[in-house]
């Protein structure tokens, strides 16, 4: 398996990575316990930097399948496997980035982190035509 294949892998995951990260800050934060049986209820109440881990879950989900499907269809036209790999694992830190930008409440530089995830993702599909 590639290492651009292990970053999909790593973009599928990452969602669970925010979202743990806002259900343990929503905790003590006060957001209250966790109810399991009602978790996007108990989500809904989060506030400050464990809401916004939560958005960031949220973006992580849609940035996955623009980048699995451009990860794919790169591995099919034959385009470089260095070069996929490139841009799969910088488009992993720029997401890792985001996230702990978005928590942080640094907008503009998690802005910038965004735009790297995308331009990744674009060239993975330019770099295939």
């Amino acid at each position: 398996m590639t290492i651009a294949y292990w970053c999909v892998l790593a973009a599928a995951l990452m969602p669970i990575v925010w979202t743990a990260c806002a259900k343990a800050g929503g905790m003590r934060t006060g957001a209250g316990r966790l109810d399991n049986n009602a978790p996007r209820d108990y989500l809904a109440r989060l506030q400050g930097w464990p809401q916004r881990a939560n958005w960031a879950q949220q973006n992580a989900f849609e940035a996955f399948a623009p980048f699995a499907a451009g990860v794919i269809i790169a591995h099919l036209a034959g385009t470089s496997q260095a070069t996929i790999d490139t841009l799969a694992l910088v488009f992993i830190a720029a997401r890792l980035v985001y996230g702990g930008l978005y928590m942080a409440d640094l907008a503009t530089l998690r802005t910038l982190a965004w735009t790297a995830g995308l331009a990744c993702t674009i060239l993975l599909f330019v770099l295939s035509a």
